[in-house]
């Protein structure tokens, strides 16, 4: 184990450390620091009942709880770890700042700590499938690869085992990165549209926050933008080591890109190497095409081609990610729970089809627009299923877009995910597909856009 990390750890010994949020994530950290003597407030607005067994696991790891609305009020710690999805400026957490107490999270200590070389990725759109195809490559090629953060797993539990021969892959959110000071080793950013502006002050907040994953970056750094997008490319005002760009479109001097033809090359300072043919990537749509792309940048120096060439040949995808679901009566239904905004339904499911598909969208109102999604829905949608908070938002943009008329798109509107599904089959004939994409976040009835990809899995499973 590193010095600095055994320093930090030895250093918990008889602090008071605040957890906020009783979850998954959390109940290691718990397991970590009381091992090294820490006294451990668990912390969440959630009731006993309400958080079941991760309440009972968080006293058996030795946790004290504190729950209801009053969680954070009063709270006295000398750190403090939020939870992404708290506000960073939130009025407890200043308070607890100006009392004395270090306020953290986990990924910012975790990036303090890490012995190996990180490899991070954000954007608002396909982080989650970037992140998991350059750690999928690395692992061909032989690295021991640590993949977590935003994509589900915490990293600090693993701390003492990792060795500074490891490569560390990680997502980060705009949530995580609003208050991190520190960059990783090759950043990639793989687009920005307006998000989660539900919860950021404004657009522009939502923009620095992401921009710290390249902002700290010393000079043996590299960040990867993407060309096609423009807040992603303007990062590169604030590189200061090398800058690879990735582009669907157009040549780029050095980076990856995709060529008339449909070859995915890499040009390296001037040296162009073919890597394989768009038409070799496994998982469909040509958002995936720009996500091997930032992979490509990301990776190159450290895999071969022929690993990234075998990778794209053979990667299945992620769960939630334009998901076949099942086959029944000749219509195919997908999962595409991932498509949490306007941006990633229509990047995503609204390009993958030859033909017009029967979407089931909606959800919790992230306070975005949707203008872009309704301009492109009645060209790519003969049914268009609606519930949720957005519903009435996805509707109006719809019916304001040029090419919408009465009937194109049909659109019906449910209360729920059973009564979404069950409308879908009604309308679908053999040779339809189904797809689930929200457009939207989950959290207006669901925990997150997994749960609510589960429920709609199991409901079509369901079906006789």
């Amino acid at each position: 184990m590193e010095n600095n990390i055994r320093r930090f750890l030895n250093g918990m010994n008889g602090k008071t450390i605040a957890l906020c949020g009783i979850g998954g994530s959390n109940l290691p950290l718990i397991k970590l620091f009381g091992k090294y003597g820490a006294k451990i407030i668990a912390c969440d607005k959630r009731n006993k009942e309400a958080l079941g067994e991760n309440a009972d696991k968080a006293v058996e790891y030795g946790a004290q709880l504190r729950l209801g609305e009053e969680y954070l009020k009063n709270l006295d710690a000398d750190i403090i770890f939020r939870t992404p999805g708290m506000r960073f400026y939130m009025d407890e957490l200043v308070q607890a700042r100006e009392k004395g107490a270090a306020v953290t999270s986990e990924m910012e200590v975790f990036f303090d700590l890490c012995p190996c070389r990180t490899i991070a990725v954000t954007g608002s759109d396909g982080k989650t499938t970037t992140t998991t195809i350059i750690s999928e490559i690395l692992k061909a090629q032989g690295y021991n690869v640590h993949l977590g953060g935003n994509i589900g797993r915490p990293l600090l539990p693993d701390i003492e085992s990792i060795s500074p021969e490891d490569v560390a892959v990680v997502e980060l959110s705009s949530f995580q990165l609003i208050s991190m000071r520190k960059s990783p080793d090759i950043a990639v950013v793989t687009n920005l549209a307006p998000n989660h502006l539900d919860i950021h002050k404004d657009m522009q907040e939502y923009i620095d926050s992401k921009k710290n994953i390249v902002l700290h970056q010393n000079a043996f750094g590299k960040a990867v933008l993407n060309l096609d997008n423009d807040i992603s490319d303007s990062f590169e005002e604030y590189t200061r080591g090398q800058t690879f760009k990735f582009s669907r479109r157009i040549r780029v001097g050095n980076g990856a890109y995709m060529s008339e033809d449909g070859k995915i090359i890499m040009n390296h300072y001037g040296s162009e190497t073919v890597i394989m043919n768009a038409s070799d990537i496994k998982i469909p749509g040509l958002h995936n095409i720009e996500n091997y792309l930032a992979a490509i940048c990301a990776v190159w120096g450290m895999a071969e081609p022929d690993t990234i060439r075998k990778v794209a040949m053979s990667f299945n995808g992620v769960e939630h990610r334009a998901e076949l679901v099942r086959e029944l009566d000749g219509v195919k239904y997908y999962n595409d729970a991932i498509g949490t905004s306007p941006t990633r339904t229509v990047k995503g499911t609204l390009s993958l089809y030859d033909r017009k598909i029967i979407l089931i969208s909606g959800g919790y109102d992230k306070k975005i627009p949707y203008d872009d999604m309704g301009a492109v829905v009645p060209e790519k949608v003969k049914v268009l299923i609606l519930f949720g908070a957005t519903a009435d938002k996805i509707e109006a943009a719809t019916k304001a877009s040029p090419a919408y008329s009465e009937g194109n798109p049909v659109i019906i509107r449910v209360s729920n995910m059973e009564e979404a599904v069950k409308a879908a089959r009604e309308n679908a004939v053999s040779g339809d597909i189904v797809s689930m994409s929200p457009a939207s976040a989950s959290f207006d009835m669901y925990k997150n856009f997994a749960e609510k990809g589960l429920h709609f899995k199991r409901i079509v499973n369901e079906l006789k």
